[in-house]
C-alpha cells in the first residue's frame, strides 16, 4: 500500500457540494482516507483574475494503485461531476490533483509527483498539514509540515 496526497478544488456551481462528492468517490477508493477542513482561496495563476474563489480540501489514504491509475481514476471523478477542460486555468467545477505517492517521484508530460508547484501553494500545504503533517517530499527531503512553516515564513505570514 502507498499513501497518497490528492489536492481537490472547485470554484464553479456548488462548490461544497463538488468537495463532498469527490470525498465520497475517494473513500470508496482509498483506504484509512482522511479529508482536511476546506479552506476558501482566491485562484492562482495566468489569466484568473475574474474568476471565483476556489473551496479546497486535501485528501490521505492508502492505495495499491500505481500513480498512473489513481491519476486516471482522479480524471473520471472530474468528469463525473461534469469537469470542462475548455482552457488552461479554466474555472473548475472540480479539480483533483495527485500531489504525493509515496516516495514515488516521476516527471513525464501528463504526470508529475509530487506535483511540482504543492510546495509553493497553501492552499495545498495548510490542509495537507492538517490531516499529513509528517508525510515526506520525496524530492526535498521535508516533512510537510516543515515545507508549511517555510512557506508561511517566505510569505511572511
Amino acid at each position: 500500500m502507498t499513501t497518497v496526497a490528492i489536492a481537490i478544488g472547485s470554484n464553479l456551481g456548488n462548490r461544497a457540494e463538488a468537495i463532498a462528492f469527490a470525498a465520497a468517490r475517494l473513500s470508496a477508493l482509498l483506504s484509512n482516507f482522511r479529508i482536511a477542513d476546506t479552506i476558501e482561496t482566491w485562484p492562482v495563476g495566468e489569466g484568473v483574475e475574474d474568476q471565483n474563489l476556489y473551496l479546497n480540501a486535501v485528501a490521505i489514504g492508502d492505495t495499491e494503485l500505481a500513480p498512473r491509475e489513481l491519476l486516471v481514476s482522479l480524471l473520471a471523478i472530474e468528469q463525473a461531476y461534469g469537469r470542462q477542460r475548455s482552457a488552461p486555468n479554466a474555472a473548475r467545477t472540480l479539480d483533483l490533483d495527485l500531489i504525493l505517492s509515496g516516495d514515488a517521484v516521476i516527471a513525464e508530460a501528463d504526470l508529475e509527483v509530487p506535483h511540482p508547484r504543492f510546495r509553493e501553494r497553501f492552499f495545498v500545504l495548510g490542509p495537507l498539514a492538517e490531516i499529513g503533517p509528517d508525510l515526506v517530499d520525496p524530492v526535498s527531503g521535508m516533512r510537510v509540515a516543515e515545507l508549511l512553516r517555510r512557506l508561511l515564513r517566505d510569505e511572511n505570514r
